[in-house]
Order: C-alpha cells, then sequence, then structure tokens
C-alpha cells in the first residue's frame, strides 16, 4: 500500500508538470491557428509579401502558412508572457476563484466547533498541518479538498452533509478529502480546473462579439462585415477546440483516486463501517445547485458525467463494495428514516432527490 501510494504521488507530481508544460504549447498552437485564418480570411488569397518573397496567387495556402509563423514568431513573446501572468494570477487567486464558483465561505473553530475538532484530530494523527475549513450553504450531501500548497489547502462540505451524517461518518469524508490533499490529487485538479477556465473565458468573449456584430450591427451589412463576422466565427470556433483541447487534460485524473481516497479514509479513521455510511447516505444526494461542473469533479461524489461524455468518479456502490472486499467488513445497513425525517433535512421545498441506488437494493436511509 505504501509503495502504491509514493507511485500514486509521484504520478500526479508528474502530471502536474507535463500538463504546466502542455498549456503554452496549446495557446501557442491556438494562436498559430488564429493568424493562419486571419491570413486566408482578411487577405482573401491575394499574393502577399510574408514569408521575403512575392508569392503568386497559386500559392495563397503558402502564404497563410507563411503569414502565421511570421506572426507567431514576432508574438510568441507576448503570449508566453500572457501564460506567465496567468499561472501568477491563478497561484495568488485560485483559492478565491474556487470560494466564488461553489459559493463557499470559510468557518472558524468558533463556528463550527465540531466540524473543526474532527478535522484538526485527524491532522494531529498524521502529523500534518490542519487546512482551512469552508462551507457551503445547501441542503446537498457532498464535500471537496482544494489548494495547491500548504498555505492555500482547504476542505470544504456542504452544511446538508454535516446536518445528515452521524459523527463518525462526517470524520469518514474529512479522512477521504484530508487524504486527496495528502496524496496530491488536489494540486492535479486545480491545474486541470483554474487553467482550462482561460480558454472557456476567451472563447464566450469571442462568441460574444459574434452575436453582437450578428444581431446589433444589421445596419451595416457589407462585404467587409461579413468577413469580419467571419473572421471572429472562426476565431472562436479555433478557441473552442483549444478548450476542449485541454479538457483532454482531465483523463489524466484518474478514477482511482477516489478509491485511494476512500483507503486512506479507513487508514486514519480505522472506521471502514463509517466510511461506507457516509457513502451510502451521500448516494443521489450529491449534487450542488450553481455550481460548475469543475466543481463536481471535484466532490467526493458526482453523478453527472462530465459533459455528458465520462463519469469522474467510479459508482458508488463499486467504491463501497470496495473498501467491504479490502477490510473484511460487511456493508452496513442504514436505519430507515421515512420522509419525514428527509424533509426535516432537506426542507419541504427542496426538488426531488436522484434515485438512490442503495433503495433499490432494500437499504433505506
Amino acid at each position: 500500500m505504501a509503495a502504491g501510494l509514493k507511485s500514486h504521488i509521484w504520478n500526479n507530481n508528474l502530471k502536474s508538470v507535463v500538463l504546466l508544460a502542455l498549456y503554452p504549447v496549446i495557446l501557442m498552437a491556438i494562436g498559430w491557428a488564429i493568424f493562419w485564418v486571419g491570413g486566408v480570411t482578411v487577405f482573401g488569397g491575394q499574393p502577399r509579401r510574408f514569408a521575403g518573397y512575392d508569392a503568386d496567387p497559386t500559392m495563397a495556402a503558402y502564404e497563410s502558412i507563411g503569414f502565421a509563423n511570421h506572426m507567431l514568431f514576432m508574438y510568441w513573446p507576448l503570449i508566453l508572457s500572457g501564460v506567465a501572468i496567468w499561472f501568477m494570477f491563478s497561484w495568488f487567486f485560485h483559492t478565491s476563484m474556487i470560494r466564488k464558483l461553489s459559493h463557499s465561505h470559510p468557518v472558524t473553530r468558533q463556528q463550527e466547533p465540531e466540524l473543526y475538532n474532527l478535522l484538526e484530530n485527524l491532522c494531529i494523527s498524521r502529523g500534518i498541518n490542519m487546512p482551512k475549513l469552508e462551507i457551503i450553504e445547501t441542503h446537498a450531501r457532498n464535500a471537496f479538498a482544494s489548494g495547491i500548497d500548504e498555505k492555500s489547502y482547504s476542505i470544504t462540505v456542504t452544511r446538508g452533509l454535516m446536518n445528515s451524517l452521524k459523527k463518525d461518518e462526517l470524520e469518514a469524508v474529512l479522512g477521504h478529502e484530508l487524504t486527496h490533499i495528502i496524496n496530491r490529487d488536489v494540486r492535479l485538479i486545480i491545474i486541470t480546473v483554474i487553467f482550462t477556465g482561460l480558454f472557456g473565458f476567451l472563447a464566450q468573449m469571442v462568441w460574444s462579439s459574434v452575436r453582437y456584430r450578428i444581431f446589433y450591427t444589421r445596419g451595416r451589412r457589407d462585404q467587409n462585415h461579413a468577413g469580419v463576422v467571419m473572421l471572429v466565427i472562426l476565431i472562436a470556433f479555433i478557441l473552442w477546440l483549444g478548450y476542449l483541447a485541454t479538457l483532454i487534460m482531465r483523463f489524466a485524473l484518474s478514477r482511482r483516486r477516489e478509491y485511494m481516497a476512500d483507503a486512506g479514509s479507513v487508514e486514519l479513521t480505522r472506521n471502514p463501517d463509517a466510511m461506507m455510511r457516509a457513502l451510502m447516505r451521500i448516494s443521489g444526494r450529491d449534487h450542488i445547485p450553481g455550481t460548475t461542473a469543475d466543481i463536481a469533479m471535484m466532490c467526493i461524489e458526482n453523478n453527472i458525467p462530465f459533459l455528458g461524455l465520462f463519469s469522474t468518479h467510479p459508482p458508488i456502490a463499486e467504491r463501497i463494495m470496495a473498501i467491504s472486499k479490502t477490510t473484511g467488513t460487511p456493508v452496513p445497513e442504514l436505519p430507515h428514516t421515512g420522509p419525514a425525517a428527509r424533509n426535516e433535512v432537506f426542507g419541504t421545498r427542496q426538488p426531488e432527490a436522484r434515485p438512490n441506488p442503495w433503495l433499490i437494493r432494500g437499504r433505506r436511509q
């Protein structure tokens, strides 16, 4: 287990370095493509002098490539400077960005003494510094860890999780998230979430410009206007391709990380039964309203496939069976709570929860 954990941490660190190095390469490729589109669209294939010679009309395609190469050679320092500025911005403000995306707020020992003490005891048992604590005011049951170093590590839990889980179950969830920090999973996740967001932001800005030119400048429809609109559309398309390319980085986030975090929680708490019960209570009630897919990917459970394409987490049933088989602990039975007790937790206006697979197995919450 120790050897496997060290290998997992080493792989996470290596992937973090590779993704950081790949990011400016993708940005340079997008810049080249935008310059190439500009050469094809604006100049319309007319001969120009870009590569040090006069090209004839039959060489229009090569001329556009030469224009793109020339522009990239001129502006690559500016592009890399922009990447460096974004990296610095993300390094210093990623905590605020995650807080804004998740709608969480920090809490102190005085505000949440029980939650604070549970996490502090786990940190003391491992001899590590305690991360910050944050809470999302929602009836959903979920939690996630974030940060890239000891100064920025934090664990966020929902109010619904705190209200619906028993003390040992809540401790197991905290142990799960603390393991993500120990294993350096959170650093890799933050890199894929924050840096990918730049392409989405740029693509949305360009697409907004496209809509403005199409719907609010109808009185100026001429050949030049149509050409500019087409150019902006192509640029937006390229940016979205870049965004999708960076989304491929998400595949670096192996679903194995959740199994290892479950195992780490069991190792910290010495209570596999509590970890299994916590997962059963979370199952089907993990969706946090008003958050993005990026935040959902970071959580202890996410039953909605990312972009509808692939699952970011293994099924809870499989995770519970893995804990049961590894520790030799029987899968626990949760007591029947009934609709009245659920209304006390979720409120009468809470939308109907997603189907809980453990209800089908005859294990009522």
